[in-house]
């Protein structure tokens, strides 16, 4: 038998390549690490989806659009790693930073996953012809072991868009993109969207030097002048997104959320969603003022009204967030909105036809999925890179409008700000406009997923028989 033989018997013997999957312990970044995941496995590609026990279940109860239950355990395995005790304070809706600064020992906590991650790479590496680490930059600590692993290699993933991580290079360089004068003129700085805390945790993570390339949630439909900008600092790069699916399938065993019931007596884009994430605690004042402006906008509305997440998800008590008296009562009865106060499908409330826009924190996976379904967005960014995609959404892509300034995002957002607002949106020209732009690029987005767009170029990269 020749060489080259016994190296092709060795082949078929082992894993062509094993993906291993560290994402942030964060809802945002849980849910698109665990949709990419989805995408992988759907080239007959293990994943290893590496978490603490407790993000790791908070993952998977709340994924949406197909059920990572379903999916075989060779395809997709949950490794469910046990970390030190933390105590994180509750939110604090008062608080100065909108960040969520009450995660931040869970953050912490996290980052004694490198013993047990470094541990399953070096037992999956004799298995497979390579391993493949994608991790995301906010928790490259845990991976540096990959150093180490001679088959091994990683990938970072930008969990923000295209244009946020193309505003630092702009900082840095001096150098503007070739957009709007104006609108880079109103494109935040990274030290006003984020804290010192938050910098120092960001710091420990700079182990950027065991990347092999830089992967994108994101499409060229969407970002392409920025990802070109990217393109000259990054040596290789795939965007890839959006991770989320594009399509909602009708699950057959699926029980459907009451608010769904509810939007199938709506007309078609009569409905405004209404939520701000998982990372967000509004005020008693800003509810009001909120909920009043929503009430004399005459528009039909569903708003998701949650307390920020927890360290912890599945223990202790959950702030109940309070409405104007008699509110709820009186929009139940009039026929004009619902209030949602548990977990809400957003994939599938955006997918429906009744939906007509969003009222968004404007977190990227809010815009992905917004994007995707073609409805536009009323902008309310809160922290970190929303700011950022809030001025995407309104001024380079104009598929949306602004209900908070980022300006001006000190001060009380009035009921008839948020009654214009949403006006704006749902009952006038201008928002015709909009809605006809947002539907021409989700038309766009989905082409680009169809066509399997840079993801086969990344999957053909990682199966490659050359060590180049």
């Amino acid at each position: 038998m020749s060489v080259k033989d016994d190296e092709n018997e060795k082949h078929t013997k082992e894993s062509e390549v094993i993906v291993v999957m560290v994402p942030f312990p964060a809802q945002g970044h849980l849910n698109q690490l665990l949709h990419l995941s989805r995408l992988i496995s759907a080239y007959s590609i293990p994943v290893h989806y590496v978490s603490t026990s407790i993000h790791s279940r908070q993952a998977k109860l709340r994924v949406q659009g197909w059920d990572p239950l379903s999916t075989p355990n060779e395809i997709i395995k949950f490794h469910d790693f046990p970390t030190p005790p933390f105590v994180s304070p509750p939110p604090n809706p008062h608080s100065a930073s909108k960040f969520p600064l009450h995660l931040l020992p869970s953050f912490y906590a996290a980052l004694h996953l490198r013993a047990p991650v470094g541990e399953l790479l070096r037992a999956l590496a004799p298995t497979t012809r390579r391993l493949v680490v994608i991790y995301d930059f906010l928790i490259s600590s845990v991976i540096q072991d990959v150093a180490s692993i001679p088959n091994g290699e990683a990938y970072s993933f930008q969990c923000v868009s295209a244009f946020r991580v193309s505003s630092t290079v702009w900082e840095i360089t001096g150098e503007p993109p070739e957009i709007d004068e104006q609108i880079v003129k109103q494109i935040p700085s990274r030290s006003a969207t984020i804290t010192s805390q938050v910098m120092d945790f960001i710091k420990m993570q700079e182990h950027h030097k065991y990347s092999s390339g830089v992967l994108f949630n994101t499409c060229r439909p969407i970002e392409g002048p920025f990802l070109d900008i990217l393109a000259k600092v990054n040596t290789k790069q795939w965007a890839i997104g959006p991770f989320n699916p594009v399509e909602i399938c009708d699950f057959s065993s699926h029980v459907r959320h009451r608010c769904l019931e509810w939007l199938d007596k709506q007309v078609p884009d009569s409905v405004i969603f209404v939520s701000f994430g998982t990372t967000t605690s509004l005020t008693d004042e800003q509810i009001e003022h909120l909920a009043l402006g929503l009430e004399a906008s005459g528009q039909k509305f569903i708003w998701v009204l949650r307390d920020a997440d927890k360290g912890d998800i599945f223990t202790g008590d959950v702030r109940v967030c309070e409405l104007p008296r008699g509110y709820q009562d009186r929009i139940k009865v009039s026929g004009q909105g619902m209030i949602v106060r548990d977990w809400a499908p957003q994939l599938e409330i955006l997918a429906h036809t009744s939906t007509g826009g969003f009222m968004s924190h404007c977190g990227w996976n809010s815009c992905l999925e917004s994007i995707a379904m073609g409805v536009p967005m009323a902008t309310w960014p809160m922290h970190s890179d929303q700011p950022h995609n809030a001025l995407l959404v309104t001024k380079v892509l104009r598929i949306g409008v602004v209900v908070r300034d980022w300006e001006r995002r000190d001060e009380l957002v009035q009921s008839l700000t948020i009654e214009n607002a949403v006006r704006e949106l749902m009952a006038s020209r201008q928002g015709e406009e909009i809605r006809k732009r947002t539907a021409e690029l989700g038309m766009a987005v989905k082409r680009s997923v169809a066509d399997g767009g840079e993801m086969n170029d990344f999957i053909a990269h990682i199966r490659r028989y050359t060590d180049n």
